[in-house]
């Protein structure tokens, strides 16, 4: 899929984001077993991961959650009607609320606080897939970035290595997330199933244009994964759709 408008600046704060980790030492992490654990604003690195594993294999999930200052995230909103994004997909419908509406968000970026970030190994992708998920716990439609910024880790050091996200990316200002309404990034850890690295952590910065380093998440793989030439694609309202873009 290709849009118009050049990103170049998202993918150049991507790679920020990935340098960042070499260099800080403690970004929010979340536990095995899809605990969450939030990370700390304003100290380390950011960071999440997914689970390697064979395809066609029961999926697997980690999980973290952003809070609030109080300890507790927003409470969630009613869940609006499933939003177009920059790929076209989902239903706009129109709504009382301006709030809760697509184009708020071009104004109005996702918080840390008010969003959950999963890694999954989904079933009916290949082995080397896991999917990125973001979901919107606020009462208000947020934006994100086109993509978020993947990086990844072995035994709590940055490999210095980012996935590439499509090129020619343009359209909205923003992806929008509608209250309840949850995203979704496919990665690829080893496309061409070519040699690299053992990554133990895949690091996550949800909406890199937005968010600063500490608002990412990092997640333990369960099973280890070779990476090399790592790419991610774009936020969608499925998963299959967003691996259709990588």
């Amino acid at each position: 899929m290709r849009i118009q408008r050049s990103r170049a600046a998202a993918l150049a704060t991507a790679v920020g984001f990935v340098l960042a980790l070499t260099g800080c030492g403690g970004g929010g992490s979340g536990g095995t077993d899809g605990a969450p654990k939030a990370p700390t604003a304003g100290t380390g690195t950011p960071a999440a991961s997914g689970t390697p594993a064979a395809s066609g294999a029961a999926s697997a999930t980690a999980t973290a959650t952003a809070t609030g200052p109080s300890g507790a995230g927003d409470a969630a909103g009613a869940a609006g009607p499933t939003p177009t994004g920059p790929d076209g997909k989902g239903t706009a419908t129109g709504g009382a609320d301006p709030t809760t509406e697509d184009a708020y968000a071009y104004t109005h970026p996702c918080s840390a606080r008010n969003i959950t970030v999963k890694v999954t190994s989904p079933q009916g992708f290949p082995a080397t897939v896991r999917v990125v998920t973001v979901t919107n716990n606020g009462s208000t439609t947020c934006g994100l970035d086109f993509h978020p910024a993947i990086g990844f880790s072995a035994k709590g050091s940055a490999l210095g290595i980012q996935a590439t996200p499509p090129e020619g990316l343009g359209g909205p200002p923003a992806h929008p997330v509608r209250p309840g309404a949850t995203t979704y990034a496919a990665v690829d850890l080893n496309p061409s199933g070519g040699g690299g690295p053992v990554a133990d952590e895949i690091n996550i910065l949800a909406d890199p244009s937005h968010m600063p380093n500490a608002d990412g998440v990092s997640l333990p793989l369960a099973t280890t994964g070779t990476v090399a030439e790592p790419r991610v694609g774009l936020y969608h309202f499925t998963a299959r759709d967003s691996y259709d873009t990588l």
